[in-house]
């Protein structure tokens, strides 16, 4: 059977400590739904930290989540970590020599601050590519221009969805940008099961049905083929919009607004094609012809 992530007598401890994993073998299946019961200080958290930021099995990025989160190492890290997952979208670097340098998201650009820092002018060799950015829901503020902080800019969304969370507001824009695709967080799509006339088994059928959906599990559609607009109707599964903004629950939003936003540059992430972080830029520089 094919494995997503297989453990094989794991263990960890940390310095002048007992051992708090303890040769853990663990297979899990593409798609499976994994639940890990135990009491308080057994070690389930640090099983999930060990295994967290892998990807076919091959360790992505070794750090505490702070850092993990505030620096991904690549484009899968940066979506695995993080609730709400982060924005990605497909850009396309602009980078004249006679004039300010922008990452164009399809209707919108961002224009990068002058003068540029030092990971900006990293970017120029990125000239007439296409590059995923990255922005956190917290990299985003629903205000108007006139209000901007030095290195925020300025781009517009339109409501498509407002997720009341009671202490927060997750709201979800068009911006008549395309997402980005992280094909190795896309589970296979559940299947519903045939209706029929009569459930086998009352409340146990039910059940069964239910967990055989959790066990496929969640379903996230980020992507559109490069050469394709976006669908007006989003995936089924897939909330609409292509940005999500964290905010305060006091907000009155409605859909169907038009709404100014201003994104702080300083915590903006770029990825190049093959998903490789590249700003801010990364401990080894890239060469010109990658």
């Amino acid at each position: 059977m094919t494995r997503a992530i297989s453990l094989h007598d794991v263990s960890k401890a940390y310095a002048r400590g007992p051992r708090v994993v303890d040769r853990l073998s663990l297979d899990i299946a593409p798609g499976e739904f994994l639940v890990l019961l135990g009491p308080s200080g057994c070690g389930k958290s640090t099983v999930l930290r060990m295994i967290a930021v892998l990807r076919g099995g091959v360790l992505q990025q070794v750090g505490s989540p702070r850092s993990v989160y505030a620096l991904p190492r690549n484009v899968f890290v940066a979506a695995f970590i993080g609730t709400p997952r982060i924005n990605l979208l497909r850009g396309l670097v602009r980078a004249p020599l006679d004039g300010a340098m922008t990452i164009s998201l399809g209707k919108q650009y961002l224009r990068l601050p002058e003068p540029l820092c030092l990971d900006h002018q990293l970017l120029r060799v990125q000239q007439g590519r296409e590059v995923i950015v990255g922005l956190r829901s917290e990299a985003i503020r629903i205000a108007k221009p006139a209000s901007a902080r030095p290195g925020e800019v300025a781009i517009s969304g339109l409501v498509e969805h407002v997720e009341f969370q009671g202490h927060e507001v997750l709201v979800h824009f068009n911006t008549g940008s395309r997402p980005a695709v992280v094909p190795e967080l896309e589970a296979p799509r559940p299947t519903r099961p045939a209706r029929r006339r009569r459930r086998e088994g009352g409340v146990l059928g039910r059940l069964r049905e239910r967990t055989g959906v959790l066990r496929a599990g969640p379903v996230v559609v980020l992507d559109h083929a490069a050469d394709t607009e976006p669908d007006l109707i989003p995936p089924e599964g897939r909330l609409p919009g292509d940005l999500v903004v964290r905010t305060t629950p006091d907000i009155q939003l409605r859909h169907g607004m038009q709404v100014p936003l201003l994104v702080d540059i300083a915590h903006l992430f770029v990825f190049d094609q093959h998903g490789e972080r590249i700003s801010p830029a990364p401990a080894r520089l890239p060469d010109l012809d990658e």
